[in-house]
């Protein structure tokens, strides 16, 4: 059985890696401004995130046009990307070390997936071996992020959101999170420490 685990996601991979390859050069260039790998990819991203948001913000479309909007940019992206890429970046130019990369974000796509689908099978046997904490769980995390969206505007929290999420890979690159997350546990260290010897 785990020797057919694996051959399924070896194969799940080549799939993905055949069903991307037209947008290779364009997923490189993404990964590289979503990991800063120049000082001033993380102001460029947030500029075009935040003239986006505004644009949104001053137009002020409905949920129907926006998703007719989104759906239709789509479409043409992936008519146009895989026509266009090759002239622009030139196909001659991939090299050894673009493709490890290519690879490599395809690979770590596939384990997002898998980790996607791992908390889902979790919450279901949860459901089905504990459904009073299933129950409480889903009620007590549902309220919560009810009563955020009702103390902030919608489109401000989408923003915060997608902010957040471009910028996290570029901040576990270079070591921000890890540095932030250290001194939390150092402070909550501190904390528990002074209050067993206050207890003392």
């Amino acid at each position: 059985p785990w020797l057919r685990f694996n051959n399924g996601i070896y194969e799940y991979l080549y799939s993905l890696e055949e069903q991307l390859q037209g947008w290779g050069e364009v997923i490189l260039m993404t990964d590289k401004v979503l990991r800063w790998e120049r000082a001033w990819f993380p102001l460029a991203l947030m500029s075009v995130v935040s003239f986006s948001f505004l644009m949104i913000y001053y137009l002020d479309p409905s949920v129907l046009s926006g998703v007719s909007c989104l759906v239709m940019f789509l479409c043409l992206a992936d008519y146009l990307v895989p026509a266009l890429a090759p002239r622009i970046f030139g196909s001659n130019k991939w090299t050894t070390e673009q493709q490890q990369r290519f690879h490599e974000i395809c690979g770590n796509l596939v384990k997002c997936r898998r980790r996607i689908v791992g908390w889902w099978k979790r919450l279901f046997t949860m459901k089905e071996e504990k459904p009073k904490m299933y129950f409480m769980t889903m009620v007590f995390t549902l309220a919560v992020v009810a009563w955020i969206g009702q103390q902030v505007h919608n489109l401000f929290l989408t923003y915060l959101i997608v902010s957040f999420l471009l910028l996290f890979p570029g901040l576990n690159q270079h070591g921000i999170i890890t540095k932030y997350i250290g001194m939390a546990k150092r402070e909550i260290n501190k904390l528990l420490k002074h209050k067993e010897k206050k207890n003392e």
